[in-house]
């Protein structure tokens, strides 16, 4: 079967760049508003149709992607009565750029199986720049022979697309590539916190890191708040972060493999959100440890 018309659940942050791309790089889009009408209007301009159920979406499509917050959206989005399950057709793809449960991945995937339906996971890495650029990274679990139909598809939107092996791996992958980033994320935060109590020079200390083996892409991210304010160089809401790290402690306990540092990462972000950081970007973790140690 000939992919023609994509569906596209979740035109948010992410999803607005992702169908952009399909739709101008020629593919039918189909897609549906759920709390912000602006980025499915901006699609509609561009040639995308719009839609009022998952169950339109659905029937209309060859390939669905879901590019929703996490497993239980995603849960929802498949099992609902308006879902995927109850309304796809044999020979319907379902590709998944959430983070979500690798467990509940393989289930689905299994469960989709048993009507005709095939699901794979496909979660991105990189920001909304890149998404509306048209170049994320895309991990892809499950059968290489699907992977090559939609590739097609997926090269709208990614100039990176790495298989990993089965269905579910994509999502371990994607897991583990978070605790790195937002681990990362959350000690340039302290070390920045750190300077701007010491009362160091921050374009000297930015220097210095990234000239040297400290560097890494989310201090060069997180040193434009200190030095312009500016925290759109990771726009990624805290609350999703510390979702993204629960996910990943389950993950291990599951296995089972300590994940200290995990854990105690995750609970630098449970603070910043429960201290009202949590639909702020990760780099305002720095403003959160200033306000905690009292300073401005």
């Amino acid at each position: 079967m000939t992919i023609k018309t994509v569906g596209l659940i979740g035109a948010g942050l992410m999803g607005h760049g992702i169908g952009k791309n399909v739709v101008e790089k020629g593919f039918g889009l189909v897609t549906m508003a759920h709390r912000n009408r602006e980025p499915v209007e901006d699609l509609v301009k561009r040639g995308a149709k719009e839609a009022k159920s998952v169950a339109e979406i659905v029937k209309a499509s060859d390939l669905v992607i879901l590019c929703v917050t996490g497993t239980p959206q995603v849960e929802d989005n498949v099992y609902g009565p308006n879902g995927i399950l109850a309304n796809g057709k044999p020979g319907l793809i379902v590709a998944d750029c959430s983070t979500a449960v690798p467990d509940s991945t393989k289930k689905i995937a299994a469960d989709c199986a048993a009507k005709g339906i095939i699901f794979v996971d496909t979660p991105m890495t990189r920001t909304p720049k890149e998404a509306e650029a048209g170049k994320l990274g895309l991990m892809v679990g499950g059968d290489k022979a699907v992977l090559e139909k939609i590739r097609p598809v997926l090269s709208t939107f990614s100039d990176l697309i790495i298989h990993t092996g089965d269905v579910g791996t994509a999502h371990q992958v994607k897991l583990i590539n978070n605790f790195l980033s937002l681990g990362n994320a959350a000690i340039a935060a302290e070390a920045i916190t750190v300077a701007a109590k010491a009362g160091v020079d921050m374009a000297a200390l930015r220097d210095i890191v990234m000239g040297g083996g400290a560097a890494s892409v989310m201090f060069g991210r997180l040193i434009n708040v200190p030095l312009s304010d500016d925290d759109s160089h990771a726009r990624f809401a805290i609350r999703n972060a510390r979702k993204d790290l629960r996910y990943y402690t389950n993950m291990t306990e599951n296995m089972p493999v300590a994940s200290p540092i995990a854990e105690a990462i995750h609970q630098i972000y449970v603070l910043a959100d429960t201290l009202g950081y949590g639909e702020r970007f990760v780099p305002r973790l720095i403003d959160m440890m200033i306000k905690n140690m009292g300073g401005k």
